[in-house]
């Protein structure tokens, strides 16, 4: 406030007045002033809180969603431990199983070679033509199959191969150009005493007969 001219009983009462009337303008614009700074701090006080709240909530929600998804992963986890448990289980079954039905099939196979070479047997003297396959066994040595090679040559057999020559068993394919009494003619022309284990009309299984004395398995 500047300094003000004196009169004859004192300071000019215009000039007071003026220069109050300022101040009091002044002090009105800072309240106003303050009063907007006020609410300004208000809302943003409000705003701070609200956001405050929001990121409360926010959090709160996270957590939330962790702790579900760290139960579900948790229970993700024991379905596929027990998926793994089944499929274990269940590819043991299945071998159990396997073995089983190749045990079954190898005992349903014995016995059907069983009752089959027992139902032929009475047959084994048919008569054989074409493609025949011949497995005897067992042979003491080579020697025993070079002689019972030439025995089936002697039946006027063709194209006679060994096939396979195996734990002293023997397999030999020939053809018969005509129908030939094969049992009854090896019976004469071969020096082994075999048994007939099984006959069909192009397949024939002899076993040698290991009773027989050791000159006539060493002929």
């Amino acid at each position: 406030m500047g300094s003000f001219k004196r009169s004859l009983f004192g300071y000019r009462r215009p000039e007071v007045d003026a220069a109050l009337s300022a101040r009091d303008r002044e002090i009105s614009t800072a309240k106003a002033r303050l009063a907007e700074h006020d609410a300004e701090t208000s809302a943003l006080s409000g705003m701070v809180i609200e956001r405050e709240r929001e990121l409360r909530d926010l959090t709160a929600r996270l957590l939330e969603a962790n702790e579900c998804h760290q139960r579900s992963i948790a229970s993700l986890d024991a379905v596929t431990a027990r998926l793994q448990e089944m499929q274990t289980q269940a590819r043991g079954q299945a071998t159990r199983i396997r073995m089983k039905a190749l045990k079954e099939a190898v005992e349903v196979s014995r016995r059907v070679e069983a009752l089959t070479g027992a139902a032929e047997a009475p047959e084994a003297s048919g008569i054989f033509e074409g493609k025949v396959k011949l497995e005897i066994g067992p042979l003491g040595d080579f020697s025993q199959l070079v002689g019972f090679e030439d025995a089936v040559g002697k039946l006027g057999a063709s194209e006679i191969s060994v096939e396979r020559f195996s734990e002293g068993r023997a397999t030999l394919s020939m053809r018969l150009d005509e129908p030939v009494e094969l049992l009854r003619e090896l019976e004469g022309l071969s020096a082994l005493d075999f048994k007939v284990r099984h006959t069909a009309p192009d397949n024939l299984i002899l076993d040698i007969d290991e009773d027989a004395g050791p000159e006539q398995r060493a002929a």
